[in-house]
């Protein structure tokens, strides 16, 4: 059975000031994109550094990242004709640190979407609808999980709408 243990979260932001702007979702975008997050999964074999996903090192680098993919720190937003549009507005990537005493195996040998491989993905209630306030959901989370004896996980949500831009 695997069990998440959340340490702690945090947002991270660009380590130095970014654009603030507005841009556009295009209407093909609009059209066939649904709101919410797409949940993505990787493993990551040790490669010997001292500071293989450190969070700490992660959150740095992560800082550097965001001044050169600035709207990705930005929230979503309606403007006064109703479109959606990405408000570069400098808010933050949602960060989490977490950890498990699961082993491997606690998943099962295929992998195939199920209960224990759900369990990987933060349960956050993070799935809006069409009528929550989109500026209060950051356009990317990120939690990292020392997990399975020493093999690190990043766990990927991202916006729908950002991954189509």
């Amino acid at each position: 059975m695997v069990k998440i243990n959340i340490k702690k979260s945090c947002l991270v932001r660009p380590v130095q000031d970014t654009p603030n702007e507005r841009l556009w979702v295009s209407k093909l975008d609009l059209q066939f994109t649904k709101r919410g997050y797409i949940p993505t999964v990787y493993f990551y074999r040790h490669n010997g550094s001292s500071n293989f996903f450190e969070a700490e090192a992660l959150k740095e680098a992560l800082t550097k990242v965001l001044v050169i993919y600035y709207p990705v720190a930005g929230r979503l937003a309606v403007d006064e004709n109703g479109r959606i549009e990405i408000n570069c507005n400098n808010e933050g990537v949602l960060f989490v640190e977490a950890d498990t005493d699961s082993v491997l195996d606690d998943l099962g040998h295929d992998f195939t979407p199920g209960e224990q491989v759900m369990k990987l993905v933060p349960t956050l209630a993070l799935n809006y609808s069409s009528d929550t306030d989109l500026s209060t959901y950051p356009l990317l989370l990120l939690q990292v999980r020392t997990i399975f004896t020493e093999k690190p996980k990043l766990t990927f949500w991202e916006s729908y709408l950002l991954a189509s831009v």
